[in-house]
């Protein structure tokens, strides 16, 4: 047989839920603001959306462009929130080869957009001539974001130190903010380019492109080699 003792059974039942709901729109707010955290961080001339951008305008295997920037950022935050930046801070060697490492391939990679600057083949915007394929775009994009120590500097120890700081629940609501920001903006640049599409229908425009990725890429190299 069931007892019950009156109403005053009832508010046992109600803290608990109300609690939990208080509790999850809390997290609201840290949420956006990982999100802000993480869009400023992406948001930038930098050789990963120069590369993004130009596949993009080509039309030229961009999901899995846009899938690998996106899901490598949510590994790295992943890795930032669960406290694996205290590691890279104390191993300064590996930033150091990254560092060297990453200078080369973006120097050579700069070189290589020169090179298209002053070359004869004419580039245009859609499934033309001059592609890469699927293998070289995917070896690009990977080395372009894990070969940049930046990226280490950025998504493991900065956004990992400011999510660290809302509490145990707190830093995967703001971790989960911050990857969000990944995938929404390469999805925007990589399907977004398509926009630009006709200004690119002429050569020169391609030249001009390729130019400022070459001087991109090339000063992002100098850089890292000169600040350390």
């Amino acid at each position: 047989m069931i007892s019950w003792s009156g109403p005053a059974d009832f508010p046992r039942v109600g803290p608990v839920i109300l609690s939990s709901t208080a509790a999850a729109t809390d997290l609201v707010p840290v949420l956006v603001a990982g999100f802000g955290v993480g869009l400023s961080l992406i948001v930038a001339i930098g050789a990963q959306n120069a590369y993004v951008l130009r596949q993009g305008v080509r039309a030229e295997h961009v999901l899995p462009i846009v899938a690998i920037c996106a899901v490598s950022d949510a590994v790295l935050i992943l890795a930032g929130v669960t406290g694996i930046g205290a590691v890279v801070e104390r191993a300064p060697v590996v930033l150091t080869v990254l560092r060297w490492a990453g200078a080369a391939f973006l120097v050579g990679y700069g070189l290589l957009a020169a090179r298209r600057v002053f070359g004869t083949q004419s580039l245009r915007a859609g499934n033309g001539g001059g592609g890469s394929t699927l293998r070289t775009a995917v070896l690009t994009v990977l080395a372009m974001t894990w070969l940049n120590p930046h990226v280490y500097l950025d998504t493991v120890l900065l956004v990992g130190s400011i999510a660290n700081t809302h509490g145990r629940s707190g830093r995967w609501s703001f971790g989960a903010g911050a990857a969000l920001a990944s995938f929404v903006w390469f999805a925007a640049l990589g399907y977004g380019a398509r926009l630009l599409t006709r200004p690119f229908a002429h050569p020169h425009a391609w030249r001009l492109l390729d130019a400022l990725i070459a001087l991109t890429m090339i000063t992002i190299a100098v850089t890292l080699v000169l600040n350390g």
